[in-house]
């Protein structure tokens, strides 16, 4: 396998220092549009770095994209962009005639009349609408292939195939207790993606209206969240899952909530009535080195400037961050309700691997999906998520890497008043 990794910032740096590890594949190109961030990734990479070229790459730029798989001979692309660039890199792929990953879908668009009621364009709907292509070329876009999305629809997978026999509510469930020393205000993951999936109207999936949506930050709810985070309020926010899910399994109601914070949710609210959330570009005074010039910004893009870069602050950080899925319905006859997750430890995350918790956490699950379609494991045709996959020997393979998963089983506490071993 020879891979075509497209993105060499947080996430994408994560990868490699975790496939460096691997043997699955026998050669990975880092693309960047900076090309000094591909040949860092690279370079930190000592003995292992034979096996990794940095190259230059727009990744709105499919004509390039496609040149660069050919010239390097990649039958796999992994897209590590934000995903402003699903579309140019997934048609960049599938005419090329490589496999695809990414780890976010293509951008939804709100409903021009009823935003918090109706579902416009949703999330990968773009992707979807050419599944067939997919099929008839014999190549797999596997979408969604990140933290979450991704490991949480394996988790729903799995909680479908061997813990319950009718499933009432697959849930998602997000939430950390990370602390960055120093700032006040310092996301840990991409803000411009954060600022997307925040603020866009949430989707919620019933079996018996489908998807509709919400207003943000809707039906708050405290969960508790294991290995001493305890409870965090989360809301609801537009995610790939709850519109993955119930393609693949059979739920009366999917949801996605994410654990932010009043104020966290106080400066994104502030952003949006301020007008700093747009992406359309605005014209600005300044640009030149008398000032008389005249620049064209997007907002969104310069908030995004003003804010330090999440990858580098694995150094200041301490916490924990927690993903996973929640699902209650019945077995045997019996309710019965368990949250599947996995947590990263930023400390450990460091030491290992010199990658801070949350962007480590995303990159391991593209590098395990990868393995996976390496050795026959995982296979198919068309555009799929994660839950149209066996889940077992994921969850194998992500403990084998060192990071297992674990379960709490909500209805039956043990004796001891632990929460239920890992499985």
């Amino acid at each position: 396998m020879r891979v075509l990794l497209v993105g060499a910032g947080g996430v994408g740096t994560a990868i490699t220092r975790i496939a460096a590890r691997r043997s699955f594949y026998e050669h990975m190109v880092v693309a960047d549009y900076d090309p000094a961030r591909a040949e860092s990734a690279v370079a930190a990479l000592g003995e292992d770095e034979h096996r990794f070229t940095a190259v230059r790459l727009d990744a709105s730029d499919t004509t390039g994209v496609r040149a660069a798989l050919a010239e390097h001979r990649c039958d796999v692309l992994l897209n590590a962009t934000d995903p402003r660039f699903v579309l140019p890199l997934f048609d960049a792929a599938l005419t090329h005639g490589a496999h695809y990953l990414d780890m976010a879908m293509s951008l939804s668009r709100p409903h021009p009349t009823r935003p918090y009621q109706e579902c416009g364009v949703k999330l990968g709907d773009a992707q979807f609408e050419r599944s067939a292509e997919w099929e008839a070329a014999d190549r797999l876009a596997l979408v969604g292939m990140g933290v979450e999305p991704g490991l949480s629809d394996v988790f729903a997978r799995y909680a479908a195939d061997v813990l319950f026999d009718e499933i009432e509510e697959i849930g998602i469930r997000d939430g950390a207790n990370l602390v960055v020393d120093g700032y006040d205000f310092a996301p840990s993951f991409s803000i411009w993606t954060t600022i997307e999936e925040c603020l866009n109207p949430p989707v919620v999936y019933e079996a018996e209206r489908g998807w509709f949506t919400t207003p943000p930050f809707s039906e708050p709810e405290v969960f508790d969240f294991p290995e001493g985070m305890g409870p965090v309020e989360c809301v609801n926010v537009e995610h790939e899952e709850v519109l993955l899910v119930p393609r693949w399994l059979k739920a009366r109601r999917v949801t996605f909530k994410y654990g932010l914070g009043d104020e966290f949710i106080g400066v994104l609210q502030t952003l949006h009535k301020l007008g700093l959330d747009r992406t359309d570009p605005v014209t600005v005074n300044g640009g030149t080195e008398t000032g008389t010039g005249k620049v064209t910004v997007s907002p969104r893009d310069v908030v995004a400037a003003c804010l330090p870069d999440p990858a580098g602050l694995g150094d200041r950080m301490h916490g924990k961050t927690c993903a996973g899925t929640w699902v209650r319905g019945t077995k045997d006859g019996r309710p019965r309700e368990v949250y599947l997750y996995h947590v990263v430890d930023n400390q450990w995350s460091m030491r290992e691997y010199g990658s801070q918790a949350v962007v480590w956490q995303t990159a391991i699950n593209p590098v395990a999906a990868l393995e996976l379609i390496a050795s026959g494991a995982w296979h198919g045709s068309g555009v799929l998520g994660p839950e149209a996959l066996p889940p077992r020997p994921f969850l194998d393979l992500l403990t084998e890497y060192g990071s297992p998963w674990g379960m709490r089983e909500d209805t039956a506490v043990q004796e001891d008043g632990t929460d239920s071993p890992a499985l």
